[in-house]
Formats: C-alpha cells, structure tokens, sequence
C-alpha cells in the first residue's frame, strides 16, 4: 500500500489499490482510534460518579459535598484556563454559560446527591440513564428541529419504562429521591443543550472550565455556611468519593470526553454511552456490594434499545 502525504494538513492519507477488481479496505485512522478511546475513558468516568458520590456522603453532608466538589474542580479548571491564556468568552455567551453552570455545575449534582440519600446507586442509573432522550426533547425545542415520530415514540417508551421502574421500586408511588432524580434530569438536559450550543464556538472543556468560574461566589459562599452545619467525618471513602466527582466526573471526564467526540463525532461517541448505566449497575455491586434489583438491569437494557431507536430515527431522517 502506498501512501502520501496531505500538503494542506500533514496528515498521511492511505491509497487504496484495486486487485482483481476488489477494492482493499483502508486502515483505520489513528484519530478515529484515539477518540474511541477518549470517549469511552470519559464514559467510564461519568459512570463512576453516582458510586464516588456515595462514598462521599460517608464523610460529608449533601451541601458540603457539592460546594466543595465545584471549588476543586473550578480550582483545576481555573489552571487550565490560565495554561491554555483562554479567552474571556463575549458578553452574549453568558447568559447560556449560567444555564450550564444552573443545570450541569450546581443543578444536577445537588439533585443527585440529595437523591442518593434515600435512593440506591443502581436505581439512580437507571432514572438519570434517560437522560440523553431529556436532552434530545430539550435539545428540539431550543433549536426548533422536528424530529420524525418514531424518535418520539422511542422516546416516550422510553421514559415509561423508567416510571414504571421507579414506581415498581418505590412501592408504587414516586418518593422523594425520585423527584430528586427527575428534577436532575431536566435541568441537565437543559445545561448539556446550551453547553452543546455554546461548544460550537469554543472549546467544550472551556463551556465547563467559564461555567464553573462562574458559580465561585455561590459555592464559596455555600461551602461557609454548608461546613458550619454539616459534620465532616473524614474517611478514606468519603476523601476518595470527593477527589473523583470534583476532579474526575466535573472537570476532566468532561474534557477527554469532548475531545472524543471531537475526534469520532457526536453521533459515535454517544453509542458508547449507552453502556454507562450498566457501568454503573456494575460499579455499584463491586465497589458498593449493593443488591441489584432483578428489574434494574432489565429496565437499564430496554432504556439502552429506547435510546438506539432514538439515535437511528434521527439518523435516517437527517
């Protein structure tokens, strides 16, 4: 095989000879390796957050624990920032920066940890493993896109999975880690749409790093008054449980996450992320030795298939 190389990108592009008539397959491309790669690591992160948040709840109180998940994290991506001498963003991006910091910086963490209180970690992946069919819907209305209608049956037969699991579970009506968790999942969406909006003119990890700085003033505030309430027991759980959801799940999960999808697009990236409630289901029983529900895994699949259907109507519509 010869090969040659690009003038205008410096990329070596592969010439594929014809033997016998039968074109010979191209190798695939380093990139297209590294972003699987990269995205996956990201999943696998993301689907440690609900297992590292109830560790963290050993050591800390639900306030605590998400201000001060938001200050390490907003004090890695501040070094970042400053590394990279990223720009301030223009005055018109804010206003979308403040309903990501509201929904993925503030909004969803809180919700979820208030949720896992009461609620398992294997039944909180099943809830939120909705999420990406609330940030199509979200995702649709701000863009005024009409998806054709076996997306949206799709995705209504996918939400009524999930509230029949969770009415199932809860012994037929929805308890509070419930609301807690559907709350999560619509000021997500609503933060993962303009984040996606606001990715299209600067990097992603920079909407998460200016989302995050943003909400300094609150979380400094919140920690004061959270710490002064709430007893901290440290532990190695509970210090474990933080470093990973400040560290890992808000900062750097996202960004080898974004620069996967860079690599490998929206649309490849995200069927990898349909393994993430299972992930999760797995992490939960190794690492948390909880009893998984007979119904859990079988809910999580069928919100998986929902999810593909979703994917392959918009696919053959576009």
């Amino acid at each position: 095989m010869r090969a040659e190389d690009s003038a205008t990108s410096g990329i070596r592009i592969a010439v594929e000879p014809v033997n016998g008539g039968l074109r010979q397959p191209a190798p695939a491309r380093p990139g297209a390796r590294r972003g699987t790669l990269l995205a996956l690591l990201g999943v696998v992160t993301f689907s440690l957050t609900f297992p590292s948040t109830a560790w963290g709840l050993e050591s800390f109180g639900p306030w605590s624990l998400v201000a001060l998940r938001s200050l390490l994290a907003t004090a890695l991506a501040g070094g970042f920032l400053l590394a990279a001498r990223a720009r301030v963003p223009a005055r018109e991006h804010w206003a979308g920066l403040a309903v990501v910091a509201g929904g993925v910086v503030v909004g969803f963490p809180l919700l979820t940890t208030l949720a896992l209180r009461t609620s398992t970690t294997s039944h909180a992946a099943v809830v939120v493993g909705l999420l990406p069919l609330t940030t199509a819907a979200f995702s649709s209305v701000r863009t005024g896109t009409r998806p054709p209608r076996a997306f949206w049956a799709a995705a209504v037969a996918g939400a009524a999975v999930v509230i029949a699991f969770t009415v199932s579970q809860s012994g037929g009506a929805l308890s509070a880690g419930d609301l807690f968790l559907f709350g999560a999942l619509l000021v997500c969406a609503a933060g993962y749409t303009e984040g996606g909006r606001l990715a299209k003119v600067m990097p992603g990890w920079q909407v998460t790093g200016w989302a995050l700085l943003l909400t300094l003033p609150l979380m400094l505030a919140g920690a004061a008054v959270a710490l002064a309430y709430e007893p901290v027991r440290p532990s190695v759980h509970g210090v474990v449980g933080l470093v990973w959801v400040s560290a890992v799940s808000t900062f750097l999960g996202l960004y080898v996450w974004y620069r996967g999808m860079a690599e490998i697009g929206v649309a490849r990236a995200s069927q990898l992320q349909l393994a993430q409630p299972l992930l999760t289901l797995f992490w939960s029983f190794f690492l948390l030795g909880e009893e998984i529900a007979a119904a859990a895994p079988v809910a999580a699949v069928a919100v998986l298939v929902c999810i593909a259907l979703t994917q392959r109507a918009a696919r053959t519509r576009s």
